[in-house]
């Protein structure tokens, strides 16, 4: 029977999930079961939907005509989910961005800034970036190692269970069950069922590299690997928690006081490195090449890169607690390590956009490529903005204020966001056997839709920040504070309806590319008429 024990294993946590909303010891995690085993139901149904009572053949692996001999199903469904939590956690982005400018939109209890801020935060980092993760390293690891995925179905576990975790998560937010600490993590039931897709998807990635047909182990590779090996080491470590009944959603960190907060950065920064910038590299060594047809610039460095990244990275999270209860060895610890990670960062830069060296002049036809290219400028700039940011003088105007808002959001959509719209637009015609994307002039602008959105939303953070900043520390002659906080909060309200516009231009660049994926994947293709003298142009589908 196809997908039999799917649905039994389904089953089995419908069931306890049934049972925690019956005797429940507190109204939210009640609640928390109640949608839990909705979500379950729903999926057996689906699953039953499509199973087959026929005797399995024995022939190995059944492939629809076009299909290779790599796992792809999964990929397609990654890429898919990685469209999707993108726009719905940009939309969300949009909307808190607004609530700060009209805070009448605050709706009381569930759609409150307190609530939606982490469920933002979490859509696009953790949903939208984490499917892209998966998603890329299962296409890059399958064609560096000529192997198909290890584990037959174990693959299908990780996406679906990932799924899981991020509809429990932000349904967790919403209903306000969280660890109450700096990064509102999940409770503690909802972080041991990530740490199980966690491990599940370290052994499909280690083993596809183990049983590998190439000899050498790309460094997209390593990258990857580091990523998904540090995270899970990260997530154990900083979610220690007790408890209070196995019923109920309360539970007590296994740290406090400054322990707990230097925990929590460490955490939180290495998050940053190895999530958010380790494994965007690994898709930027892989994709980059591939896009402009064109070796890495200089392997030699690509390796440098990674082992001065890796070492580096874990040490600089204490830059986030200066002028705190944190010994002060401990914060200039951080400073130092954060300063030192700019050589390796500008490093990887250079060895990316050095990259095209040969091949500058697809900038002028093929978008992806310019995608791609501003993708890595973004990176160059947001790892010297970190460093500097982490001194000490410079941390006490900017820390706390809008500047680390628009610092984050730097990164955040300009790095991070730009490498993954231009490796889904690499992978979506090769994965749907397509001769090219529906449309590359829509690519062009989502180009810009993006980049305008980026930088009216950094800039005016920036401004912003600085202003805040300022008003913060101003004396008069007699020592008092000149501005009272209130008035520095009222300041910010121009500022955050620029954001906003900001925020709503690049969701509309996302949503363009949304349109743009569904089309190509439907087999549509648009006639292209010539931009600026030039036709655009892509790498045709392998």
């Amino acid at each position: 029977m196809r997908y039999g024990a799917e649905i039994v294993g389904i089953g089995v946590f419908a069931f306890l999930a049934l049972l925690g909303a019956a005797f429940a010891a507190d109204i939210a995690f009640q609640q928390h079961m109640w949608v839990l085993f909705a979500v379950l139901v729903i999926s057996a149904a689906i699953l039953m939907r499509n199973t087959s009572f026929a005797p399995k053949e024995a022939a190995s692996i059944p492939f629809r005509e076009g299909d290779t001999a790599y796992m792809d199903d999964v990929i397609r469904y990654g890429a898919i989910a990685t469209m999707f939590w993108g726009v719905v956690g940009l939309l969300v982005g949009v909307v808190v961005a607004l609530q700060l400018a009209y805070p009448d939109l605050n709706i009381e209890p569930w759609f409150n800034f307190g609530r939606m801020r982490p469920l933002h935060t979490s859509a696009v980092i953790f949903a939208f970036g984490g499917n892209a993760l998966i998603a890329t390293s299962f296409y890059v690891v399958q064609r560096t190692s000529r192997a198909r995925l290890f584990g037959g179905n174990l693959a299908w576990f990780v996406f679906w269970g990932y799924q899981l975790f991020i509809v429990m998560a932000a349904t967790g937010y919403l209903l306000g069950i969280t660890q109450s600490r700096e990064y509102a993590e999940p409770e503690w039931y909802v972080d041991i069922w990530l740490t199980i897709v966690w491990v599940a998807y370290l052994a499909v990635f280690l083993g596809t590299i183990i049983k590998r047909k190439e000899p050498h182990i790309y460094v997209a590779n390593w990258f990857y690997l580091s990523f998904i090996v540090t995270i899970a080491m990260l997530h154990v470590v900083n979610n220690l928690a007790v408890p209070v009944s196995f019923v109920g959603s309360q539970s007590y960190s296994a740290f406090s006081g400054v322990q707990d907060a230097l925990t929590q950065w460490w955490y939180g920064h290495n998050a940053v490195g190895f999530f958010l910038t380790a494994g965007f590299l690994g898709m930027m060594y892989y994709f980059v090449p591939k896009q402009a047809n064109r070796p890495v610039y200089s392997y030699r460095l690509s390796i440098i890169h990674f082992w001065a990244l890796i070492f580096l990275y874990i040490w600089a999270g204490p830059h986030h607690l200066h002028y705190t209860a944190l010994p002060d060895w401990a914060q200039t610890l951080g400073m130092v390590f954060s300063i030192m990670l700019w050589m390796p960062s500008w490093g990887g830069m250079i060895n990316g956009l050095m990259t095209l060296s040969g091949a500058w002049d697809k900038l002028r036809t093929d978008p992806i490529i310019r995608m791609m290219v501003l993708a890595i400028a973004f990176y160059g700039m947001s790892t010297f903005e970190g460093p500097m940011m982490s001194i000490k003088a410079v941390n006490s105007l900017s820390h706390y204020t809008e500047w680390t808002i628009g610092h984050v959001h730097s990164g955040a959509l300009g790095w991070v966001g730009m490498i993954s719209f231009g490796a889904i637009y690499y992978m979506v015609p090769k994965l749907w056997h397509r001769e090219r994307l529906y449309s590359l002039r829509l690519v062009t602008w989502h180009f810009w839709l993006a980049t305008l959105g980026i930088v009216v939303y950094a800039a005016v953070m920036w401004v912003a920040g600085i202003q805040q900043g300022l008003m913060w520390r101003e004396y008069d002659d007699q020592g008092f504070l000149v501005y009272s906080f209130a008035e520095s909060v009222a300041a910010m309200k121009p500022y955050y309806i620029v954001r906003a516009l900001g925020g709503l231009l690049y969701l509309a660049g996302a949503l363009v590319m949304a349109w743009n994926v569904y089309m190509t994947i439907r087999g549509y293709q648009r006639e292209e008429e010539p931009i600026g003298g030039y036709v655009p142009a892509a790498q045709p589908a392998e």
